[in-house]
């Protein structure tokens, strides 16, 4: 999820800062496997497998174990070592608690567990909607809720609901950059439950924008539709995530170079030249 990355994870949990996004495409991956939404590397050097989730069941923490195992196995393969690992859960609005382990004679697995139905999301939601309206910038903070307070419902008929609101409020953000990493956030933050009238709706909004005439002019496959394709090729991105990635490490460090950036995103350094064009 897209939304990480910023400086630091979200809802307040206490965590050295993110060092570097890695890629979730991991060995012995089935085709009726799941990925792991997010892989990073903190800056104290320890990994942070991240997923999201709308129901508490047995299945997830099978599947943890599968995604710690298969971590464990490329870092020991490629340094030798094994690598600390923590495992982050964090909940939609449909979950307002879950049990934080699972025990057995062999091993103990634990999670740091988020749950986003915590958040007073009515009040988040006048407060962003009144600053918008008198047209005043949101802070980063208020930028990252703005994505995930679809998450906070309970029920896909609520999230649907939330998710066009956001789209509304989206429109009013003046910063260009903001815009986009709102819009492509939404998107990509609620691809399990959003649907297809939205997402389109959203996507028409980036078509809009600078980003998508550039994609569009370019003949990158369609932009927004198709993706870049070596991006894909070798990070496993989708354009969108690319984009709102690469925006995000610009507006963190403008001076990083092509090939920095491409490095810590795992993709190709012609995509990073021409998403760097359209940064706003």
């Amino acid at each position: 999820m897209i939304i990480f990355l910023r400086k630091r994870l979200p809802y307040g949990l206490s965590l050295p800062r993110i060092k570097q996004v890695l890629p979730t495409d991991l060995p012995s991956v089935t085709a009726n496997e799941k990925h792991m939404d997010n892989l990073f590397l903190l800056e104290d050097d320890t990994l942070a497998i991240v997923d999201y989730e709308s129901e508490d069941k047995i299945h997830n923490r099978i599947k943890y174990v599968d995604h710690i195992g298969r971590v464990m196995e490329r870092f020991y393969k490629d340094t030798g070592k094994i690598p600390a690992i923590r495992l982050i859960v964090i909940y939609t609005g449909d979950v307002e608690k879950a049990h934080a382990a699972l025990e057995m004679p062999c091993m103990t697995l634990r999670m740091e567990q988020v749950f986003i139905s915590k958040l007073p999301e009515e009040e988040i939601y006048k407060n962003i909607t009144c600053k918008l309206t008198k047209g005043e910038d949101l802070t980063e903070q208020e930028l990252m809720q703005l994505i995930i307070l679809p998450l906070a419902k309970k029920g896909s008929k609520n999230k649907q609901e939330r998710i066009k609101q956001m789209i509304k409020l989206a429109k009013l953000i003046k910063n260009g950059s903001d815009q986009i990493f709102v819009l492509t956030g939404l998107l990509v933050c609620t691809d399990k439950f959003i649907n297809e009238e939205s997402a389109t709706t959203i996507r028409r909004l980036l078509d809009m924008t600078k980003v998508g005439r550039i994609l569009f002019e370019d003949g990158l496959e369609e932009g927004i539709e198709k993706g870049i394709e070596k991006g894909i090729e070798k990070g496993k991105h989708n354009t969108l995530q690319l984009v709102s990635k690469i925006f995000m490490l610009l507006k963190e460090d403008p001076d990083s170079t092509n090939k920095e950036i491409a490095n810590k995103l795992h993709c190709d350094e012609n995509d990073v030249d021409i998403i760097r064009k359209m940064y706003p």
